[in-house]
């Protein structure tokens, strides 16, 4: 029987550093950030429905979702954010649902879902098992500003909007810490997949 695994953490917790060590060891990831970049793409329904809502300077020169634009939108308004969310999200678990069952049909023993806001789009009863990659706000403060190049006042937005680490860390079935090096995650890692493979 198949068992399925909801990955999430926050924005710079170091979630996609855990999917691809689970990917090294053959467990398949379902990547919403993904599917998320695709349920938008242009002639797609969510694709007709942003522009609807947000109107035409949403877009590039080339009619793709100008995501950044997109983004400074939602970040500084809640409202926009949910106008977003509800135009977005549906179309997203349709898809994680629907590449799930593919898996499952392939008898795979252990499927990852890698989904960002997993407890905020209220996902946790779609998996079997729920893992947080955590790490000190801190540390996530800092990481964000080097990958993204922002100040930390952008960085302390981007974090804002999101459920806390640290209430999803006390919501979830496991957490890996990643506050330490890289060989100790990965150490955490093998030990949740000879768990969950049990």
């Amino acid at each position: 029987m198949t068992k399925t695994v909801g990955l999430t953490g926050s924005i710079s917790t170091g979630k996609s550093t855990v999917a691809k060590i689970f990917a090294e060891h053959r467990v398949p990831i379902i990547d919403a950030d993904i599917i998320a970049r695709e349920v938008v793409e242009p002639g797609r329904f969510a694709y007709e429905q942003i522009i609807e809502t947000f109107g035409t300077g949403v877009l590039q020169q080339n009619k793709e979702l100008d995501r950044a634009k997109l983004g400074e939108i939602i970040f500084s308004d809640q409202h926009k954010r949910e106008q977003l969310n509800d135009i977005v999200h549906p179309e997203i678990i349709q898809e994680l649902i629907r590449k799930k069952q593919m898996y499952i049909e392939r008898e795979y023993p252990l499927i990852v879902l890698d989904i960002p806001l997993l407890f905020e789009m209220n996902l946790a009863p779609i998996v079997d098992v729920t893992v947080v990659v955590y790490t000190t706000r801190e540390t996530q403060l800092q990481r964000l500003m080097k990958r993204d190049s922002i100040t930390k006042d952008q960085a302390e937005k981007k974090i804002s909007s999101q459920m806390s680490i640290e209430e999803k860390a006390k919501i979830a079935d496991f957490v890996i810490d990643n506050n330490k090096s890289y060989e100790n995650t990965h150490h955490q890692c093998l030990q949740l997949l000879t768990l969950l493979k049990s």
